[in-house]
Order: C-alpha cells, then structure tokens, then sequence
C-alpha cells in the first residue's frame, strides 16, 4: 500500500505537467535514439544503443513512479485546516532562541520544497518539528550539529 502524498492544486499540476512531458516528448526521442543506434549495424558493440536502451529503462522507472505519486496525491482543501496550528501549506515565521534570527518558511509537501524559495518539506527536520505546533510554542529540532529551539512566532495561510 503506497502512502498517500498532500500536495498544493498548483503542485499536482506541476507533476501531471512533467509527466505529460515526459510520456510525449522525452519517451518518442528515446525510442528515435534506439532505432538510430538500431541502424548502424551490430548491437552486441554497439555503445549507443546500449546507451540509449538504458536511458529508455531510467524514464520508464521514472515514469512509474509519478504516475504511482499522481495516483496517490491528494490537494489539500486549505478551507478544511486549522489556521492556529502549524499545518502543510502554512507559513510559519519563527525565531531561533540561540541567536534571535527570525526566517518564514511555507510547509509544503515532499515533492514542492524548495528552500530557495521558501518551501520546506514537512518530512524535513525543521518541518517534522514545526507540524502541529502554534504561536508561542517551540520546537526543538534535532540537526547534524546538535539541537536546535525555534520559537513559533507567526503563522499565516496564503
């Protein structure tokens, strides 16, 4: 049994979009490498047919795999979420005891996290610590170097 995946609309529709590109553009080239390599002759020392061949393998696993992420992904109804409590897709600003510096990171699912933008995943070790948690709470959060506290000091939704 496959776990279930939350993500934003705009996410799923990012993955759909990547497999579509996948399945229409990456797949029919590979297909015209193979035939290619196919028509130069001997495929038992034919490197770019073996190369190709694997390349066809690598997209099809990848393949799988996000039809069996798009088949289990569900969008999250912000509507439906408790807005005081540190949830995926909220914003939390928090602080971190030590040195008082103050960062706002949106919890987003796996598949969406992008630090550079400000999107982390809710099964990384700031959000596992963050998830739950509401305003004037703080989270502990085990890292490489240690423990680190952070206090929550906002929490908003888009």
């Amino acid at each position: 049994m496959s776990k279930v995946n939350y993500y934003t609309a705009e996410g799923l529709a990012r993955l759909k979009e990547e497999l579509k590109d996948m399945e229409s553009v990456q797949r029919p080239k590979i297909s015209q490498q193979i035939a290619d390599a196919r028509d130069k002759g001997d495929l038992s020392e034919n490197a770019e047919y073996d190369a190709a061949k694997e390349a066809q393998g690598l997209l099809e696993a990848k393949i799988a795999k996000l039809k069996e992420a798009i088949s289990n992904a569900r969008v999250v109804d912000e509507s439906q979420l408790d807005d005081s409590k540190a949830l995926i897709l909220s914003y939390v600003t928090i602080k971190n005891t030590a040195n008082g510096k103050k960062m706002k990171y949106q919890l987003v699912a796996p598949k969406e996290a992008d630090l550079k933008s400000g999107k982390i995943s809710v099964d990384s070790p700031i959000g596992k610590g963050l998830l739950g948690k509401e305003v004037g709470d703080i989270a502990e959060v085990e890292v490489p170097t240690g423990k680190v506290k952070f206090e929550v000091v906002e929490i908003a939704r888009d």
